[in-house]
């Protein structure tokens, strides 16, 4: 080989060589961790957790006093006559000066300048109770995020094994169909010759059918559990490389020494207790007065002079002369500021509160008791799981050799088709059942995981 061959040959084995590179594999820690990286629930829930933070600085802020300041610059008339006025949503005119005997239209400038403070000092612990029912809605929507990123993390765990187990049927169906197959040459060669009848083949034909049914079966079971798995993730509907390794060996840990109260589910449905305990207490401070220290400073000016009236027409009509400001006054003070009908308007607030309160507890006890039934059936599951996991080994050896036999003596002309072909559904359904032993343990260590709440049980044990 010339060095100009030798070298085309090398760049083009460099360029070749990812192509024969193995597929990483998507592990199981992968696939949890992208689906709470990527799930729009989780995303949605993260959302209002910050949106309640935010509301705590906001209750934070209420402590602070009202201070509004108003500047206004006008131009008008300045008639004045004894009667009284009642000014409906802003409707009406106010206006400073002498009473005339008939309407004139002397007009000036004018303009105020305002700044009141009002600071509720003291509220018998209203602004503290606002402030803690912001702080249990932090910590509700913490904790629901918290159960959410739980879920679906179970969820995730769930499909990944069943794409697992999917693909595992997907392979003993096509392993099936390989035997068959090779039994159809057999039978065919041996009809042939005039071994065996002629209803030997039709027989076989039959079961290479079945077999590429069972294929075609197993693959639609894999595509929906694909499509299961990328839901989770939040991905397009693709065929997955997974991890096979959990079809070699189970679980070395099926037990959690963690109690029911601490499930992330069990913790969000106390912390909505919590909340309505909270709203309670607030409805309650809301009764009560709430001491006011106030003050106001306003100045004035006026283009109408002191000594004006209708006949004089002593007016600076100028805009500065009637925007200066000429005149100005304080106030400071406190006050006590109670609504009597408050409590009348509130107590059935608080009764609404009290009822709720009470519905949510009733939901409260419901959930502890649905999780502690899942829990005994966790065990019951495992127990199970762990006897078919010890039992299909024997199974599934038993049906390899009674299949094996029948072939053998098959070929010999020692037995017919029937027996043949029913020692081949008996080893089918020996190689499906072990890989569905194994599903079933890592399967019942997810119920048990879900229901005690210990997700770690799942997280320590996934690869």
């Amino acid at each position: 080989m010339s060095l100009k061959s030798l070298f085309m040959f090398l760049c083009c084995f460099c360029l070749l060589r990812p192509a024969f590179a193995q597929k990483p594999v998507f592990t199981l820690s992968e696939a949890i961790q992208t689906g709470l990286q990527n799930y729009n629930s989780i995303k949605a829930k993260k959302s209002y957790q910050g949106a309640s933070t935010v509301m705590v600085e906001n209750a934070r802020r209420q402590f602070l006093p009202d201070v509004n300041t108003a500047i206004q610059q006008n131009y008008g008339t300045a008639n004045g006559q004894f009667g009284p006025l009642y000014s409906y949503k802003g409707v009406g005119i106010a206006a400073s000066g002498p009473s005339s005997t008939s309407q004139n239209w002397n007009t000036a400038f004018g303009a105020l300048y305002a700044t009141n403070i009002n600071w509720e000092a003291y509220s018998f612990g209203r602004l503290n109770a606002t402030l803690d029912l912001a702080k249990s809605q932090v910590a509700r929507d913490s904790l629901d995020v918290l159960q959410e990123k739980f879920a679906h993390s179970m969820k995730i765990g769930a499909a990944y094994f069943n794409v697992l187990a999917a693909q595992k049927f997907v392979e003993v169906s096509q392993a099936n169909l390989k035997r068959v197959t090779a039994l159809q040459d057999v039978v065919k060669a041996r009809a042939k010759n005039g071994l065996n009848a002629g209803v030997d083949s039709s027989i076989a034909n039959a079961e290479v059918s079945n077999a590429r049914q069972g294929i075609i079966d197993a693959k639609n079971l894999e595509v929906q559990a694909n499509a299961q798995l990328a839901q989770f993730l939040n991905k397009s509907p693709q065929a997955f490389d997974l991890d096979s390794l959990y079809f070699i060996s189970i679980p070395k840990s099926l037990e959690t020494s963690q109690s029911i109260e601490q499930n992330p589910t069990l913790q969000w449905y106390a912390s909505r207790i919590t909340l309505a305990e909270k709203q309670q207490v607030l409805y309650e401070r809301n009764k009560l007065p709430t001491v006011n220290l106030f003050g106001a400073f306003q100045t004035k000016g006026s283009g109408f002079k002191n000594d004006y009236t209708p006949d004089n027409h002593h007016i600076d009509g100028s805009y500065f002369g009637g925007i200066v400001p000429t005149r100005s006054n304080f106030l400071v003070g406190a006050g006590i500021f109670w609504n009597f009908m408050a409590p009348t308007k509130i107590n059935k607030q608080i009764e609404a509160q009290k009822l709720l309160r009470e519905g949510l507890r009733y939901e409260y006890e419901q959930m502890s008791l649905q999780l502690q039934n899942q829990v005994v059936l966790a065990d019951q599951r495992i127990q199970n799981a762990l006897a078919s996991y010890h039992e299909a080994p024997i199974q599934l050896e038993a049906a390899r050799t009674a299949y094996n036999q029948k072939a053998l003596l098959y070929k010999n002309g020692l037995s017919n088709i029937i027996d043949l072909t029913q020692a081949l559904f008996v080893l089918n359904r020996a190689e499906t059942n072990i890989n569905v032993a194994y599903a079933n343990v890592w399967q019942a260590l997810l119920l048990k995981a879900a229901s005690s709440g210990d997700a770690d049980l799942l997280m320590k044990q996934a690869r």
